[in-house]
């Protein structure tokens, strides 16, 4: 339930009590005692799906937006229509979960902290994941998402986007560009620190890290990832569901990235930062189109001005800042769109390369196990760019096949008119079978091995 308290003059009193009366709302009247002594205090509860219905007609008879309101919670209500009330608005016809605009607008501004709290708090998400991503454990990238503030961010310039508040867009997306700056910063420092004080092994290969070489090849799953981070969020924020779990959605598919990003940067490998950057933006875009998305499927709109006045005619212009946003992000996700879906027709090509080969009867006892590619630094759109394949495959134990790589990255070459480097990773395994009365017994022993 909400409490609303909202300023009136004495001549609109009877209108919004016939309004208040039309959806039997309890509600009290007390004569102002300041200075406007036209003005009237209405005060009323209502449930929370009723506030943004009610206060639309309240704002055709009172001052606008310029109207004094308050939107409070109510712990518990008694009066006598409200059992009615939620009846009809919580559980009957017009049930709808979606919140006030204003409770909408306060709350996206809530999720985000002080520029202290926030900035400190993404620098050490960023270190933790760095830390989990060279360590190669998910439990720790995990940790660095709980940490990370990110979700206020990303959705206060979200809302900004819906509703035409253009203070809000640009302090969203300011907020959050700076915090995934000093996020990729941090993680390039921490992990140059941890590499040239010898820290880590020295032979150390980023590349073939999973946590890192499972975000420096964007792929469709990745934009499903941070386009149902921003609905979920979306949907939370509008329906005053607790956004903290979601906030680890949004963080999940940002964090991770920005890290991977300082990785790249801080071992000098290109391919490594410019995969994880276009995975970062992908998502980011993904975030926010996706989050603007829903708010306007829910019903949120810009707050109509007043028909020929000054508002009226500054509204085109300042609803335009958030169309040319929407036309620039949607522009980014067309363009890098278009290079994930390139890398994604290669690894397609690739994986069919690679089962081909392995379809001989010379390769009968070999068992495809994955591929990965490696993003390039130019993206594989042109003839002749040289891209970075890994096979993994199972094989009997003590059995060579030197001849496997190259036989697949001729393959790839034929199929995709691209040159590829081919590292074919062997697992050996040993398998031994006992038999006793109707039990069999499997014994295996797996040997990880490169070729």
């Amino acid at each position: 339930m909400r409490l609303v308290r909202t300023l009136v003059s004495a001549d609109a009193v009877d209108e919004v009590e016939a309004i208040l009366d039309g959806y039997d709302i309890d509600h009290v009247v007390v004569r102002e005692a300041s200075d406007r002594e036209d003005a009237v205090l209405v005060e009323f509860p209502v449930p929370t799906q009723a506030v943004e219905t009610v206060l639309d007609e309240l704002r055709d008879i009172g001052d606008g937006e310029d109207a004094y309101t308050v939107v409070a919670s109510a712990e518990s209500v008694f009066a006598p229509h409200v059992d009615e009330l939620e009846a009809r608005f919580v559980t009957g016809t017009e049930e709808d979960d979606a919140i006030a605009t204003e409770e909408v607008r306060a709350t996206a501004l809530d999720l985000t902290p002080s520029p202290l709290t926030y900035y400190s708090m993404t620098a050490l998400s960023a270190l933790v994941a760095t830390a989990g991503l060279l360590l190669d454990s998910a439990a720790i990238v995990v940790g660095s998402m709980v940490i990370a503030p990110l979700v206020g961010s990303a959705l206060t310039a979200s809302v900004g986007t819906v509703l035409d508040e253009r203070d809000m867009l640009w302090e969203g997306l300011k907020t959050q560009l700076l915090g995934l700056v000093l996020a990729i910063a941090a993680a390039t420092a921490f992990g140059a620190a941890l590499r040239y004080a010898t820290v880590l092994p020295p032979a150390l290969n980023v590349t073939t890290t999973q946590q890192i070489a499972g975000r420096v090849s964007p792929g469709l799953l990745s934009i499903v990832v941070g386009a149902c981070a921003g609905a979920a969020g979306a949907f939370g924020l509008a329906t005053g569901v607790s956004v903290a779990l979601v906030g680890v959605m949004v963080a999940a598919a940002l964090v991770p990235a920005a890290a991977a990003v300082g990785v790249g940067i801080a071992w000098g490998v290109p391919g490594v930062a410019v995969g994880a950057f276009l995975l970062l933006v992908l998502n980011v875009v993904a975030i926010h189109l996706s989050a603007a998305a829903v708010l306007w499927y829910l019903g949120y709109r810009p707050e109509r001005s007043t028909a020929g006045g000054d508002d009226a005619v500054g509204a085109t212009p300042r609803y335009a800042s958030a169309a040319v946003l929407a036309l620039v992000l949607a522009a980014t996700l067309l363009v890098s769109g278009g290079l994930v879906a390139a890398q994604i027709g290669f690894e397609r090509q690739a994986n069919e390369a690679a089962g081909d080969v392995l379809a001989d009867e010379s390769y009968a006892d070999l068992e495809l196990v994955s591929v990965s590619t490696a993003f390039r630094l130019r993206a594989p759109v042109s003839v002749g760019d040289e891209q970075r394949v890994t096979v993994v495959v199972a094989r009997p134990a003590d059995r060579p096949y030197p001849e496997l790589s190259r036989s697949i990255a001729e393959r790839i070459e034929r199929e995709t008119d691209r040159e590829a480097t081919v590292t074919v990773e062997f697992i050996e395994r040993q398998t031994a079978t006992t038999s006793e009365a109707d039990a069999d017994t499997e014994v295996s022993n797996m040997l990880a091995g490169k070729h």
